[in-house]
């Protein structure tokens, strides 16, 4: 076994002037913008000189190549001295760390991707252990490469669920490339953090998630380089190094008292205190480069899309539903490329993911129920493009992971994610288990494509698309059997609605999706034995929504637009097409829609209940009629 071979002197002196240049520059760049978090910054200046200068390995003038070791600035408001280690690097410009926070500038107040050594966006605090687990599971079991994962959190931050979620995520995977650092400086934003520096109870809670876990003197460089590499000598664990700290360390009269927090430093006491950290400097100059990666991950060829092997094999008429339909797609795209990869919360055998995981057990990843931590590990396993990640549960518990889709979006993502069991169509579960707000949460998300398959053709098609579009992707499916109404070389394209009935005689346009689709072509055909025609609309992406297709249709049916949906009237569909037609006069839009909050019961006795079924579409539409 490796024995360690403790720095020698001038390294460890290197390190402690990196350290203190890095308090300078976190404390000159909030100066400058006269905003920021300084004595955040300052707590976490020897952890952040260890792990840029002596543990990591990466190439400073490539931040995002893929044999890179990856580093997660949880405690996202540090962000000065995550870019004062960039600039310590050789990466950043020293003057540019003077214009954080400025309008023109990428060093913005919290880290995102527009700066190449970000991998996802933090300061939603809680969420960047979740992501560093996805990096670290995709560097062990998919790449199998060298690079290691290593996230910084504050203590603040350990009172959010979603950080014990990824600890026991990381612990039952054996995520032994992983290594969190918790900065445990003892004072949060308005009041000392719960456990200030009960440093005993932090060991314990730690090495009860099943980490291997050292505490050591946050500011003891020599300490934190042995406590890094004994890290890597261990197998089959994460490991937590939980750093004593003190918030403004270094600054006489503001390290560790309260109300600091996210302070600039007043500027009668910028010169004195940034005097006394310049003297702790011996060796001005440049001493310390980071060492190099191992090249043993391979680069990822983006130049061709990923494409279904094969043609979709139902026929017109075969019954399947969108939920099932959504397993078999992911299977055969599996076969298309070695970068997809699915993830659920233990909802597989529902959501149908586990025809996936059937096919490439080893490209599946179990997150149980725990889907903050589902979605953020996704984000994570997507990040650099190492792979093309779904993830799936039942759509009504994604709202749950609201936060982490939300900042997925800041954070540059392409994660797909996958709601099943949509609406009142689930029937007698209950209202706990049917999203009705789904639509609504993922079109809001500036970056999100909302995909509302209504067959097997259309899902399969969906599941293409997706995997080959830039942003987060949502995928909407149903629980019960619906009829296949596309053949399997039909064409189906993001922003591009089906008119799946029509004639020259129809008075009024009806848009469904998914269910209610198969709902307003029941209503077409009780309507057409009363010799009354309408056209009937498939949008298939709710966002992007065609809204040429809507109005053009609604041009041709005297201005009448009757939209029905499994989903509540706030944000669903009925309001896409409302706010499509907003400027064209003369348009009338009917909404169908549940509700209030629905009960437990028979399928086809819930959309009844809420009149979102055949018999109701059909009464609106007669409604029109007689007006």
């Amino acid at each position: 076994m490796t024995s360690y071979h403790k720095p020698d002197e001038k390294t460890l002196q290197g390190l402690k002037d990196v350290a203190n240049k890095l308090r300078i520059n976190s404390i000159k760049a909030t100066c400058a913008s006269n905003s920021g978090h300084p004595t955040s910054c300052c707590s976490a200046a020897e952890l952040m000189s260890v792990l840029f200068f002596h543990t990591m390995r990466y190439k400073a003038d490539d931040p995002r190549n893929q044999c890179n070791d990856r580093f997660v600035l949880s405690k996202g408001h540090a962000a000065p001295v995550l870019y004062a280690a960039w600039a310590e690097a050789g990466y950043v410009k020293e003057a540019d760390l003077l214009n954080l926070r400025k309008i023109d500038c990428d060093l913005e107040g919290h880290p995102t991707p527009k700066l190449a050594f970000v991998d996802v966006a933090t300061g939603s605090l809680g969420q960047g252990l979740g992501a560093a687990c996805g990096m670290a599971y995709t560097g062990k079991y998919f790449d199998k490469s060298s690079y290691r994962v290593y996230c910084m959190l504050g203590d603040g931050e350990c009172s959010e669920g979603s950080v014990w979620e990824a600890m026991a995520f990381a612990s039952y995977y054996k995520l032994d490339n992983l290594v969190a650092i918790m900065d445990v400086n003892r004072l949060g934003q308005s009041e000392p953090a719960p456990l200030q520096h009960d440093m005993e109870t932090y060991r314990k809670r730690c090495e009860a998630f099943g980490w291997n876990t050292y505490v050591v003197d946050g500011h003891d460089v020599e300490e934190l380089c042995k406590a890094f590499w004994q890290a890597q000598q261990v197998k089959d664990k994460p490991t937590c190094i939980v750093a004593k700290t003190f918030k403004g360390k270094g600054l006489k009269n503001i390290e560790d008292l309260e109300n600091w927090h996210g302070k600039p430093i007043p500027k009668d006491r910028v010169d004195d205190l940034l005097n006394d950290l310049q003297a702790l400097i011996q060796v001005p100059n440049k001493t310390l480069c980071p060492q190099l990666p191992a090249d043993d991950a391979a680069p990822v060829d983006l130049s061709q899309p990923i494409t279904l092997p094969s043609p979709p094999s139902y026929k017109k008429g075969d019954k399947i539903s969108t939920r099932r339909a959504y397993g078999v797609a992911l299977a055969r795209l599996g076969q298309a490329s070695q970068r997809v990869v699915a993830l659920d919360g233990d909802t597989k055998n529902s959501t149908f993911s586990e025809t996936f995981k059937k096919a490439f057990p080893d490209r599946y990843i179990e997150c149980f129920i725990a889907e903050q931590n589902m979605v953020g590990v996704a984000i994570g396993c997507a990040t650099r493009d190492r792979t093309v990640a779904f993830a799936s549960t039942f759509a009504a518990f994604l709202s749950r992971a609201y936060d982490q889709i939300r900042m997925g979006a800041i954070s540059q993502t392409n994660v797909n994610l996958v709601g099943s069991h949509c609406g009142v169509s689930i029937g007698e579960d209950g209202p706990s288990q049917m999203a009705l707000e789904d639509l609504a949460m993922f079109r809001a998300i500036p970056t999100c494509t909302v995909f509302y398959p209504s067959d097997g053709v259309s899902t399969e098609r969906a599941v293409e698309l997706a995997a080959n579009t830039q942003g987060i992707c949502f995928i909407r499916t149903s629980r019960p059997d619906t009829p296949v109404i596309y053949s399997p070389d039909e064409k189906l394209e993001i922003g591009v609605a089906k008119v799946v009935r029509q004639s020259d005689s129809d008075c009024v346009t009806v848009i469904g999706a998914g269910v209610t689709l198969h709902e307003a072509l029941a209503a077409a055909d009780i309507l057409a034995s009363e010799g009354k025609n309408i056209r009937v609309i498939d949008p298939f992406t709710i966002k992007p929504l065609d809204a040429g297709t809507i109005v053009s249709s609604a041009k041709a049916t005297r201005g009448h637009i009757i939209t029905v949906e499994d989903h509540y009237k706030e944000g669903g569909l009925g309001e896409a097409v409302l706010s499509a037609v907003a400027t064209e006069p003369g348009i009338i839009v009917t909404r169908l829609a549940v509700t209030g909050v629905p009960r437990s019961g028979k399928p086809q006795e819930l959309l009844d209940l809420y009149g979102i079924s055949a018999k109701y579409i059909a009464n609106a539409v007669r409604q029109t009629f007689a007006n």
